[in-house]
């Protein structure tokens, strides 16, 4: 089969290399001279014979919005967009009513499996009509783990499931992250414990907590046995802010996802309003001693410490889509995302789509 794909950098890329390990012909554009194989959209389009196939990897937002609408108008009734980045799915259903009315399909396909999906396959939520997903399923096929179809292989259902079960997965990531890494606290802060990293690499097998996550977790213990030079600064790349949101919506208790996302906004201030608030409080209706940071006096005596004025750390990511920008502009992970960076050689999935830019701009990754 042939196809395109639009963005060519680390998940993009790597999916258009194993497309083409299994057979398939991949006709490839990115804003990167280097990567692509033409250059340009419409040089992409006038490469394949309809009923075209054209797989979107570009980050979510404008830069996906824009690549479609481009496509949109070079592209005829019966072909078929798959928008594999991580669009959240009230825009896809908007992408899918854009091209409908010119008769062009459109699926959206959550994709799990970063830097290591070359090898491994990626996990695939899709959603969409059936009859458009029957045309993706040999790509489908290609792109996912070797074993049963139902394995690696879901279509969730109408158009916006697959991207609303890849934000499911990627809230789910934040809570599981964040499991593991209390979990790496309280072990460090107890003196009878010797070997921290050596009680994580003992449950990586025949425990009810192995997981590919745990084995990441070892494999940086390896790297930097406490964590050395690592800021506690964490990001969020959307997703899981989209869960958050789409329970309360719901009226779907979630509190253990909701705490993981809360832990990393805390993470990025210096000094906590909240904590200063209640520090300050507590000085007013009990007379505890409060520490001020500019006061050596109070510094000395070993009082809590208040921060007059303090203000969060910079976030760069304040909302999904911060951040975003029209062609040229790197966007933050789709992560594989929540995982985005290489983590080395460690195998196994991560969530996040790698991250290209505008019509195939590489841009990097992050949950």
């Amino acid at each position: 089969m042939k196809i395109g794909m639009i963005g060519l950098g680390k998940m993009g890329g790597n999916m258009r290399e194993r497309l083409r390990r299994a057979g398939h012909e991949v006709v490839g554009f990115d804003l990167d001279e280097s990567l692509r194989d033409v250059a340009s959209l419409e040089e992409l389009v006038a490469a394949l014979e309809p009923p075209r196939l054209v797989w979107v990897m570009v980050p979510h937002g404008k830069p996906t919005r824009s690549t479609v609408e481009q496509l949109g108008e070079l592209l005829s009734e019966g072909d078929l967009v798959v928008e594999g980045g991580n669009s959240k799915f009230t825009e896809d259903v908007e992408l899918d009513a854009l091209l409908a009315p010119k008769g062009i399909g459109y699926v959206d396909c959550g994709v799990s499996g970063g830097i290591w999906g070359l090898d491994n396959g990626y996990g695939l939520m899709c959603g969409g009509r059936p009859e458009h997903v029957e045309i993706a399923m040999p790509i489908f096929d290609a792109l996912r783990p070797e074993g049963p179809r139902e394995e690696g292989f879901v279509h969730a259902g109408d158009v916006g499931a697959g991207h609303y079960a890849k934000m499911v997965h990627n809230g789910i990531e934040y809570g599981l992250m964040h499991a593991y890494a209390e979990g790496y606290e309280l072990l460090s802060a107890k003196d009878i414990v010797k070997d921290v990293k050596g009680c994580f690499q003992a449950w990586s097998r025949g425990t009810v907590v192995r997981s590919w996550l745990l084995d990441l977790l070892v494999k940086a213990l390896d790297e930097r046995p406490g964590l050395e030079d690592i800021s506690e600064y964490t990001t969020d790349s959307g997703e899981g802010r989209w869960t958050v949101e789409e329970a309360i919506n719901m009226a779907v208790p979630m509190p253990v996802i909701s705490a993981a996302l809360f832990a990393r906004f805390a993470s990025r201030q210096e000094n906590s309003p909240a904590m200063q608030a209640v520090a300050a409080l507590r000085g007013q209706f009990g007379g505890h001693a409060v520490k001020l940071l500019d006061d050596a006096a109070s510094k000395e005596e070993g009082q809590v410490e208040v921060h007059h004025g303090a203000e969060p750390k910079h976030d760069g990511g304040e909302r999904p889509g911060a951040g975003e920008s029209d062609a040229g502009a790197d966007a933050a992970e789709a992560g594989p995302s929540s995982g985005g960076g290489s983590t080395g050689g460690a195998q196994g999935p991560t969530s996040g789509t790698g991250e290209t830019g505008d019509a195939g701009e590489r841009s990097s990754s992050g949950a």
